[in-house]
């Protein structure tokens, strides 16, 4: 599922069964995109099983286990449509609705918006960095993390 013609440009892969708003995180990607100041790029969001995130994140992290959000960013140069790859969000809806069984889906809204914000070069390694981030990720998921 690809959104319309205009950049930022957002294509949705959902590779799993549960039920997922998926309008409502192209319209999130992309306002988080905007707010961020990122028109002209393109996205890639995956929505997959726990099986796929856990085979990749052992691939790439040497972690066996599932986790519930990954960020593969590329932020390569403009190409020749002028827009930048930002990468790929890569989410376990599954893991996430453990993670937050009462609100599935404001845990998904949630792990959309911070894997973007790492595609965009946003950590939280440090206590500024973290506390800047959370900030960020409330604002446009509308999800405060304690």
């Amino acid at each position: 599922m690809a959104d319309d013609d205009q950049p930022p440009l957002i294509a949705l892969d959902d590779r799993q069964r549960d039920a997922v708003d998926l309008e409502g995180l192209m319209t999130l990607a992309r306002a988080t995109l905007l707010g961020e100041g990122i028109a002209d790029a393109e996205l890639s969001i995956s929505l997959v099983t726990e099986e796929e995130i856990a085979e990749l994140h052992e691939r790439y992290l040497h972690d066996s286990r599932p986790t519930d959000v990954l960020s593969f960013p590329l932020d390569e140069e403009a190409g020749e449509d002028g827009l930048r790859q930002l990468g790929d969000v890569v989410i376990a809806p599954s893991v996430a609705a453990r993670n937050h069984p009462d609100d599935p889906a404001a845990e998904l809204r949630l792990l959309l918006v911070h894997g973007i914000l790492h595609l965009l070069g946003h950590d939280h390694m440090s206590d500024g960095e973290k506390a800047e981030m959370w900030a960020r990720q409330e604002r446009y998921s509308g999800v405060r993390v304690t």
